[in-house]
């Protein structure tokens, strides 16, 4: 079983190498920074492929399909993606722009091509990681919020879409609060409230994916807001939220 994995060289796309090489999955790992992929390959017990790609940029995104796509891929882990802090006059465009093409645009893409080759085999398993942000109206990151509410709701969508077919193809979102990546200092913030160890999201994540989830929420207190949030109009989740955000300080 092969699996590729975008934004592998830190974080959850790290750990989740990890999990899957455990499992004995062949792993295909993809970041922008080679470097670092090639010094996780030579750490993980089985066999890696390196590519280099950024996939914010809609051609790479397409050639690395077209490089890994084959009967033995059977997983597609989109977890590259990043955030950006500020209120939403203040933040650059350009970088916002960049982020909706990373969020957004390389998870549909992948998604589509992956997806319309695992329904005609009948098999095959996609995790989207999304975020807890995707359930909730977001000030001051408020381009992020939206890409993981696009990531969420595709995802929920295409699985409807399949249960239809009856096909056993099994799409995921991930939606995990805060936790203890590189994510904050990309971002430029510094979370309100502590983080969940990675590790221990990313094995929760594969196992969820291979048990067939459709939205898998690590933690016990995310699992409570997602709970709460439907006893709350929307205006005043925004308010929370904004309180919650205030508090994170630019680095």
């Amino acid at each position: 079983m092969k699996a590729l994995i975008t934004g592998a060289s830190s974080g959850l796309g790290r750990e989740m190498a990890f999990a899957l090489a455990e499992r004995g999955c062949e792993l295909v790992l993809c970041a922008r920074r080679e470097e670092r992929l090639r010094e996780l390959a030579a750490e993980l017990p089985t066999v890696c492929h390196v590519i280099a790609a950024d996939v914010s940029d809609e051609e790479e995104c397409r050639l690395l399909y077209s490089a890994v796509r084959g009967d033995d891929l059977e997983i597609v882990i989109n977890n590259a993606g990043f955030g950006l802090f500020g209120e939403f006059l203040d933040t650059d465009l350009d970088e916002e722009l960049r982020m909706i093409d990373t969020n957004i645009r390389a998870v549909h893409i992948l998604t589509k091509l992956a997806v319309q080759d695992f329904a005609k085999r009948g098999h095959g398993y996609i995790l989207n990681v999304a975020s807890s942000a995707g359930f909730l109206p977001g000030p001051l990151m408020a381009t992020y919020y939206a890409t993981k509410n696009y990531v969420l709701r595709l995802t929920q969508a295409l699985r409807e879409e399949l249960r239809h077919r009856n096909s056993a193809v099994k799409v995921c979102a991930l939606c995990p609060g805060p936790v203890d990546t590189e994510f904050n200092k990309v971002a430029g913030v510094r979370f309100a409230l502590n983080g969940l160890d990675a590790k221990r999201v990313a094995r929760e994540a594969v196992d969820g994916m291979f048990a067939g989830k459709t939205v898998i929420v690590p933690g016990l207190a995310m699992k409570a807001m997602t709970v709460a949030r439907h006893f709350a109009p929307d205006s005043l989740l925004a308010r929370i939220t904004y309180h919650f955000q205030h508090k994170k300080g630019v680095k």
